[in-house]
């Protein structure tokens, strides 16, 4: 193969996003966590925390001086101004460093490089990762998923729904859907069919 594929993957919060990637990185992809990056540009030293501390205050850090993410969190989920500024920051950070990581894996020429990250959408770069995957499963289910996973209320678990752009909107992004609302080994095989759609059909 003379050239790797390079999707998009998102989808809501508790939707089953980490769950396709890590599928799809059994089959043969080469995976790029956007969540894994925006971790490593504000690691310890870096100047991307540097940049947090300057707008959020050293609050923000924990006993190590490394980022206290928990904190961080819980500030700019009730402030959208806030997380707006967040945003600004970290975006361009993890733009430039998630591009450098797929120029490295096309080196490879593996079949698929897929770009996982939550806020494509809302970050307007869905056009740069086509297909678009978009994992979705219905806002009754999401809210239960996501109440167990992170051990929430009820009243939490909604602030940070409502905090998110819908998954009806990104829906709407999509070239590819994933219903995630059935078992396990449904999702497997309807991502087997959609590894399958794309690297036979290049």
């Amino acid at each position: 193969m003379n050239r790797s594929i390079v999707c998009g993957l998102t989808g809501g919060i508790a939707c089953g996003k980490s769950t396709v990637a890590r599928i799809l990185g059994d089959l043969g992809a080469v995976v790029i966590d956007a969540d894994q990056i925006s971790r490593d540009v504000v690691q310890p030293g870096s100047p991307g925390l540097s940049k947090l501390c300057e707008a959020f205050g050293i609050d923000i850090l924990d006993e190590q001086s490394a980022l206290d993410r928990t904190k961080l969190g819980a500030m700019i989920f009730a402030d959208p101004l806030l997380r707006k500024e967040l945003e600004s920051i970290l975006h361009p950070l993890i733009a430039a460093e998630s591009l450098r990581q797929i120029e490295r894996a096309k080196q490879s020429e593996v079949p698929m490089i897929v770009y996982e990250a939550a806020l494509l959408v809302e970050t307007k770069r869905a056009n740069d990762f086509r297909p678009l995957i978009v994992v979705w499963c219905s806002s009754t289910e999401q809210k239960a998923r996501l109440e167990r996973r992170d051990a929430l209320d009820a009243a939490s678990a909604q602030l940070r729904l409502d905090s998110q752009m819908p998954i009806e909107d990104k829906m709407k992004h999509a070239d590819i859907l994933i219903d995630n609302n059935s078992s396990q080994a449904h999702l497997k095989e309807a991502v087997q069919k959609v590894w399958s759609d794309i690297t036979q059909n290049d």
